[in-house]
């Protein structure tokens, strides 16, 4: 069914989403929950500060990049561990999304959309890389 020559369609609509739920994840943080307010609900989960600061960082510039298709599998690779954090807050809360607290299915849903897309790479429509920092990438991380 695909040629060599067919570009991953596949892979690209993967990275897509997973790039626009962190950037939109990221950006209902700033703009809708507000940095304080994230920085409050971290701390009542026992979180440091710096962990909602990291979280807003990772899901902007995570989502951007990925998006984008500039180090798809790093990127992906990187957001992992967040998003097992996420998967760990709603872990409680059921299976459905809707639950109060929002369940975990959407959050394992995205780990598993990370594992892909970093197994995948960033498929068709992709920056892929920056000349400044491409030396310092290992090559199995550049696609």
């Amino acid at each position: 069914m695909t040629k060599q020559t067919n570009p991953n369609y596949g892979a690209f609509i993967t990275r897509v989403s997973l790039g626009g739920i962190l950037l939109a994840h990221g950006l209902l943080k700033v703009l809708v929950f507000t940095i304080p307010g994230t920085v409050g609900f971290f701390a009542s989960l026992g979180l440091p500060p710096i962990a909602a600061y990291l979280t807003i960082f990772a899901e902007i510039a995570g989502g951007t990049v990925i998006l984008l298709g500039l180090y798809t599998r790093l990127a992906s690779l990187l957001s992992i561990p967040m998003l097992l954090g996420a998967l760990w807050v709603h872990a409680g809360n059921n299976w459905v999304f809707s639950a109060e607290g929002g369940g975990w299915e959407f959050p394992l849903l995205l780990v598993l959309l990370a594992v892909a897309v970093a197994l995948q790479g960033s498929g068709p429509f992709a920056l892929r890389k920056l000349p400044v920092i491409d030396g310092f990438v290992p090559q199995i991380l550049k696609a």
